[in-house]
């Protein structure tokens, strides 16, 4: 049986709020890192309400976001600028390159 991760907008900002704390708590989260998660969240959110991003390709994005704080948290920050670069490349939509006649 697949589980299906449905996100709201409410839950989104709570797991924004909460990393935001404990990495201010915990140590460094730069600007730069934040506005992009957030930026980012946002991206998926979008994608995830207009139904063009798949369950798996959320999840996956998550993930590699996670990855990107902790990197960010540790000092990094320009390696977690490149994640972060990586995942929205990888939930933007596919546009179709033909010209219409």
């Amino acid at each position: 049986m697949a589980c299906i991760l449905r996100l709201t907008p409410w839950m989104l900002a709570t797991v924004v709020v909460g990393l935001m704390t404990h990495a201010a708590t915990a140590g460094s989260f730069t600007r730069g890192c934040a506005a992009r998660d957030f930026q980012l969240l946002s991206l998926i959110e979008e994608q995830e309400s207009a139904g063009s991003i798949a369950v798996d390709k959320i999840s996956d994005a998550l993930l590699e976001m996670m990855h990107a704080r902790i990197v960010c948290h540790h000092g990094r920050v320009l390696d977690a600028l490149a994640i972060y670069d990586a995942v929205a490349e990888s939930v933007r939509p596919i546009r179709s390159g033909r010209a219409h006649a």
